[in-house]
């Protein structure tokens, strides 16, 4: 079958690489007569057909699926929902590679998981698409938390942030949606910036999913994760970032920010009116790690109901932003004689117990195979089931 050279340029563009870079991820080298970079451009004009290895090796570089390159015609950018946010101020890009090939992922994923609930007894979630913007966001939010039976003092009474939000993902998923932590392809090397996404949320009724960026701050996941349940209550898949700057962004992170810490406690940090800066960095900090929350959507709270300025909230977040890029950049300390958690405790506490046990029940009944465990697991198939074996140890999350 021809293909269209045209895909492989495309797919290289859209990989954000340009031909030298390409050309060494493929593996070329140069040769007397021509240049690795000029190898692949003669593949990428027509002049020389790939071979099936060298289509293969596109396919993991690119972050493509092999099928793509024979297509006759390169396809459109992958559906992100309706609305795309990033950091504030920031303009989302026509294609950001690596999310893009995230967000396939997930809804490749969740394809898989639809298909084995949909032949089932029909499984509906009765919330997905129940409300518009019309409802005030503190009724949503109380109708939220009665729906979950979420306890705000038992997430507080939590003794590490980590543990609130596993309380908080248990009552989520028991609802019907299930919670992944996900911020790359597999491998460090593809980790995506809390900056270009926080979480993402596909809308269906059947399964609905919630992603959470684990490279954003772990005191961050609570808030994303109500941030996104929100979308799915109004049945509106998209990608969350920083920016505040749509009606939809403002609106979920009211019904969020008004779950964890509701309104009327705000009244303690009135006196930040009238403080320097410094004494509103020490205030918040105190204010945010009583209550399991990130002092960003402390100082966010505070903007909304007019305690601060626009501008010392910019400052505010700077600050935050700076102190977290600053954490991200030491040197790990550990002493190396300490042994961090296994490969599977990380995989199963970023996967959920309810993708582990509808894959594990899956498997039993035979209506998956390990192949396809593997894609929703993200992890090849001979680990699936040491991966299943531990998820059934309940230890803590």
């Amino acid at each position: 079958m021809a293909l269209n050279p045209h895909i492989l340029a495309w797919a290289r563009d859209t990989a954000g690489l340009s031909v030298d870079e390409a050309a060494h991820a493929l593996g070329f080298k140069d040769a007397h007569d021509r240049t690795a970079a000029e190898r692949l451009q003669a593949m990428e004009t027509g002049k020389e057909e790939p071979s099936r290895s060298v289509l293969l090796n596109m396919a993991r570089a690119y972050h493509r699926s092999l099928l793509v390159f024979y297509l006759s015609e390169p396809p459109r950018t992958g559906d992100r929902g309706e609305d795309f946010r990033r950091a504030p101020g920031l303009k989302p890009p026509e294609y950001d590679p690596t999310l893009d090939a995230l967000i396939r992922d997930i809804r490749g994923r969740q394809g898989i998981v639809k298909d084995l609930l949909e032949p089932a007894e029909p499984r509906r979630v009765d919330y997905v698409a129940s409300v518009t913007m019309d409802v005030p966001s503190a009724d949503l939010a109380h109708r939220i938390t009665d729906r979950l039976g979420f306890s705000l003092a038992e997430f507080r009474q939590r003794a590490t942030v980590q543990a609130a939000f596993g309380y908080l993902r248990e009552k989520v998923e028991a609802s019907g949606a299930f919670v992944l932590l996900l911020g790359n392809l597999g491998s460090y090397h593809t980790n995506i910036p809390s900056g270009v996404f926080r979480g993402y949320a596909i809308a269906d009724p059947v399964a609905p999913f919630i992603v959470v960026n684990d490279q954003d701050a772990p005191v961050a996941w609570a808030f994303t994760t109500l941030h996104e349940l929100t979308h799915l209550w109004l049945g509106a898949t998209g990608v969350s970032g920083g920016s505040v700057d749509t009606q939809l962004e403002s609106y979920c992170n009211s019904v969020a920010g008004e779950m964890l810490l509701p309104e009327p406690e705000m009244n303690e940090l009135r006196f930040l009116r009238r403080a320097s800066l410094q004494e509103a960095i020490g205030a918040v900090a105190q204010f945010a790690s009583r209550r399991k929350i990130s002092r960003a959507m402390v100082a966010y709270k505070l903007l909304r109901v007019n305690v601060i300025t626009h501008a010392r909230w910019r400052e505010l977040d700077k600050h935050y932003e700076d102190e977290w890029i600053a954490v991200q950049a030491q040197p790990a300390t550990k002493d190396k004689r300490e042994s961090g958690p296994s490969y599977y405790v990380v995989k199963r506490h970023r996967l959920g117990h309810a993708l582990l046990d509808l894959v594990k029940n899956s498997l039993a009944e035979g209506f998956l195979t390990h192949t396809k465990a593997g894609q929703v697991l993200g992890v090849k198939p001979r680990n699936v089931d040491p991966l299943i074996y531990i998820a059934g140890m309940r230890g803590g999350q």
